[in-house]
């Protein structure tokens, strides 16, 4: 007999993503928002993630981003673990969002101090947004930072961040990664990269 690698509740999951994000495109990519859910999603299973962690993950932007949803929706659909992940992993659940370098500041605070599995889907949610903006900046230079609402010297400050929040007593080969992509970011866009 074989044992299967996940259950009802995760094909849920990527249901209500799939359906909650069918209009959503990543910023002035035009690449469908499930896109990026899946990849980090992938990444999460490669690194070892259990079911809760596979359906945070697919979930990651959905109390975030998806208006009229709730943590109680998740908690009874798939329980107070995965629950709990997908409210550590968003920057604001209320509407409307803070303004963002305060969304982005409480995040950075937490993460620090957030779980090994937290921090798996942190990382590999972050490591595909820098590989996305690596990827753009080679091919839209300078106006890929107009995207954000942090423009350029936020959205970098934000990237070193994370990266530094992540590592604080995590090692592990997506920080690593992440931390060379945020190089290679720094580097494409002449900007100082600041030691801590």
């Amino acid at each position: 007999m074989t044992t299967a690698c996940y259950g009802p509740r995760f094909e849920d999951a990527l249901i209500l993503a799939a359906r909650s994000f069918r209009t959503v495109r990543r910023k002035a990519s035009g690449i469908p928002y499930i896109a990026h859910l899946l990849w980090v999603t992938a990444t999460v299973a490669e690194h070892g993630g259990d079911e809760d962690q596979l359906i945070a993950a697919v979930l990651h932007d959905y109390l975030e981003d998806v208006e009229g949803s709730s943590a109680a929706e998740l908690e009874r659909r798939f329980g107070d673990r995965a629950t709990q992940m997908v409210q550590e992993l968003s920057d604001t659940t209320t509407r409307p969002k803070p303004p963002w370098r305060e969304r982005k500041v409480r995040y950075l605070a937490h993460l620090p101090h957030a779980s090994p599995e937290v921090k798996l889907i942190s990382a590999a949610d972050k490591l595909h947004n820098v590989l996305s903006c690596v990827h753009d900046y080679k091919t839209d230079g300078e106006a890929l930072f107009d995207r954000f609402r942090g423009g350029r010297e936020g959205t970098l400050w934000y990237f070193r961040e994370v990266h530094w929040a992540l590592g604080r007593g995590w090692p592990h080969p997506l920080v690593d990664e992440l931390g060379v992509q945020v190089t290679l970011l720094h580097q494409l866009a002449k900007a100082p990269l600041e030691d801590r």
